[in-house]
């Protein structure tokens, strides 16, 4: 009943939609150059040959897929990959990222008519979703033109799972038309199943599999230089609220560790102008990389508001603050912190990452604050003892590559998926 329902819908509604599109393109959330993309309209033509088609809500699912994606256009002999996300940020980084043989594309609003235009162009040979993110139309229409469907590194939140429940049939009706599900957890898995999934397996989490954010040689040598041996912490990917507890941990620390700098890296770089703002009402002096400030002896807080360089500040930093987790909305993937020598410090709402939280938790590798007050004892403790940050940060890296085969054991699940695109690519050939 439930997807019926949607699907009248999404097509009457066709008036509150475009208006909801129109706002959020006046707010600078929809790319106005490729905003037809979002209508079903391509932004370029169709390549030859098989095409695989992936997609990942935004940046954190999309860079997960960067390491299988490498492998698919490198492996299958005339393959062609598409990359859908939603997000502005997340095209952006994909144009910096996607290796020769991919190419980005706005994945289309979920209304009929625009999602069937999509698939009428780019006639995908294989889809491969990421996470948790269905939507319906583009899912039934799929399965309208018998594309095989894959979700990859699938991931039920307690949340979602309680709230899937609640739509039992809708999301059954969804799960059970994908060919196979592959779950990040043993437990991602078997939520899968329980929500109508028939085929869900756990083979272990992509993230494991994705190379240590990149950062700029010659940018990372000046910034040491420039540094020298200041104490330094990081408070990374940052939602509002947390920038101003950063900088109020930052206040109370300062005569303790003589030169100390605060780097802050708003998980949303726009922000970085309200953020500077807001800390210079602490009475505290604040730089912004955005505005090219440079970081003087006097600078008391960095604001790093630009796109791409998280990379960059958490090789400098030593000690790092996972973001959205003393706010309640799910945490940052501290898997990028690990694998570039840095101490953990997470509040207590990592739910987007409960399993690796844990996990880095059991293996002394993080430090669960509850609140600010715990995060300033946390971020003085790991600054006044470099031995107890060094250890920490040892025992994160050696986490990091527990899942060290995780690539293989995905590609090994898709075998039976790829095997025809490269037999097609040979008829194609020998043509």
């Amino acid at each position: 009943m439930m997807l019926p329902l949607y699907r009248l819908v999404s097509g009457i509604g066709a008036p509150a939609i475009d208006l909801y599109l129109a706002i959020r393109k006046a707010r600078g959330k929809e790319d106005p150059d490729r905003f037809a993309e979002r209508l079903g309209r391509p932004g370029r033509d169709r390549p030859s040959g098989p095409l695989i088609w992936t997609h990942a809500a935004s940046i954190g699912e999309s860079i997960s897929l960067l390491p299988l994606i490498g492998r698919l256009v490198t492996e299958i002999s005339g393959v062609s990959v598409l990359v859908t996300t939603g997000t502005v940020t997340s095209a952006r980084l994909m144009a910096e990222r996607l290796p020769e043989g991919a190419f980005h594309q706005y994945v289309p609003v979920d209304r009929i008519p625009y999602v069937r235009r999509f698939l009428d162009h780019w006639r995908p040979d294989l889809a491969l979703w990421a996470e948790s993110e269905f939507w319906p139309n583009l899912i039934i229409e799929s399965v309208d033109r018998k594309i095989p469907m894959v979700l990859i590194n699938g991931r039920i939140s307690p949340r979602s799972f309680s709230g899937w429940q609640r739509f039992g049939g809708l999301i059954k009706r969804l799960l059970e038309e994908f060919d196979l599900c592959l779950g990040q957890t043993e437990t991602d898995a078997e939520r899968l199943r329980r929500l109508g999934a028939g085929d869900a397996k756990y083979v272990g989490n992509l993230k494991f599999a994705v190379p240590p954010l990149p950062a700029d040689g010659e940018i990372l040598a000046k910034f040491k230089k420039g540094l020298g041996d200041r104490p330094l912490w990081l408070a990374a990917s940052t939602h509002p609220g947390e920038e101003e507890m950063a900088a109020r941990v930052h206040r109370l620390l300062k005569d303790a560790f003589s030169g100390l700098l605060t780097v802050i890296v708003p998980r949303h770089p726009d922000r970085g102008s309200k953020i500077a703002t807001r800390i210079k009402t602490l009475g505290l002096t604040v730089s912004r990389r955005s505005a090219g400030d440079a970081i003087g002896p006097d600078t008391d807080v960095y604001v790093a508001d630009t796109l791409g360089e998280l990379g960059l500040f958490y090789r400098l930093a030593g000690t790092a603050f996972m973001g959205k987790s003393l706010v309640p909305l799910g945490g940052q993937n501290p898997l990028e912190a690990a694998r570039l020598d840095c101490a953990i410090v997470h509040g207590p709402h990592m739910m987007n990452f409960e399993d690796i939280t844990e996990r880095l938790k059991a293996a002394g590798a993080s430090i669960e604050v509850a609140n600010e007050k715990a995060l300033e004892a946390a971020v003085a403790r790991l600054l006044a003892d470099p031995s107890e940050r060094d250890r920490m940060a040892a025992a994160a890296d050696a986490f990091a590559a527990t899942e060290a085969g995780v690539l293989d054991a995905v590609f090994a699940e898709l075998q039976p998926f790829l095997e025809p695109l490269s037999r097609k690519d040979a008829s194609h050939a020998g043509a």
